[in-house]
């Protein structure tokens, strides 16, 4: 039984010196070292071991171009690895600490594409990618959110060149909104609440003109004005409806041919 209890502490003493040898390797490394083998690990998509290979190189030297290029990595890295309240706060941390730095503008950029994706996740990402759902069906804080990310990057970087394609998500999220506010519309419509489904539409409208929303919500105010009897609000939607989508398939779809009630149109 000795003999056991002393070869097992002998096999331990002799484990437990491998780790000071390999800590303090890593200890020796230089801070281009560092930065190197993280690099490498995110390029390889091991974003958990590159995130500590950065941290590690803050740790170690905290001060100068890698330190402060290693705090905009461990953004990206959490980014990448489907952590966005942590890509948000690291992205957050390098703009208090370096509100004038070269790169600052990409720590908006990144806070902009974590809400872009934010509530994806693992799930949000098969059901965005293969089932294709309309981001207008999830939470709109996040997309909120990332308007004004990618808007303040814009007014206090015009000339970054993350600019035009913050612009870009800028436009389509302001369609995610207004379908958002049609979401909400539908579900108002198709429970017969009919006075909160023609203001949710007209809110629409009056906020996000002149998107792929407003055929709808101008349909929606049609049936739901219908609805309550207000035929001069009814006639007033409908001839503006008319004017500006002589085509609608709303207008084509809307009269129930096949017999059921018209707001299963949805």
């Amino acid at each position: 039984m000795l003999r056991s209890v002393a070869l097992f502490l002998a096999l331990l003493l002799s484990a437990c010196g491998l780790f000071p040898k390999e800590m303090e390797d890593t200890k020796a490394w230089s801070a281009s070292k560092y930065y190197t083998e993280a690099k490498s690990e995110l390029n390889d998509g091991n974003y958990a071991a590159a995130i500590k290979l950065f941290e590690a190189l803050e740790a170690r030297y905290p001060y100068g171009r890698y330190a402060q290029q290693a705090q905009l990595e461990i953004g990206y890295a959490h980014y990448k690895d489907g952590e966005q309240a942590l890509a948000i706060a690291a992205a957050d941390r390098f703009i208090k600490l370096h509100p004038n730095h070269p790169n600052v503008d990409y720590a908006y950029y990144l806070k902009g594409l974590a809400n872009f994706n934010d509530d994806l996740g693992l799930m949000g990402i098969v059901t965005e990618k293969i089932l294709n759902q309309d981001m207008s069906e999830r939470d709109p804080k996040a997309s909120h959110e990332s308007f004004e990310n990618f808007k303040e990057l814009v007014n206090r970087f015009p000339k970054s060149k993350y600019a035009p394609d913050a612009v870009q998500r800028m436009k389509h999220l302001v369609n995610v909104v207004a379908l958002n506010e049609i979401q909400v519309a539908r579900y108002y419509m198709k429970r017969g609440g009919y006075v909160a489904a023609a203001n949710r539409a007209q809110y629409a409208l009056k906020e996000y003109p002149q998107t792929p929303a407003t055929e709808e919500a101008l349909f929606i105010m049609v049936k739901a004005y219908d609805a309550l009897g207000m035929t001069d609000l009814r006639d007033d939607a409908d001839r503006v409806m008319r004017k500006n989508f002589p085509n609608s398939r709303f207008l084509s779809d809307s009269t129930g041919t096949n017999g059921e009630p018209w707001w299963k149109f949805w």
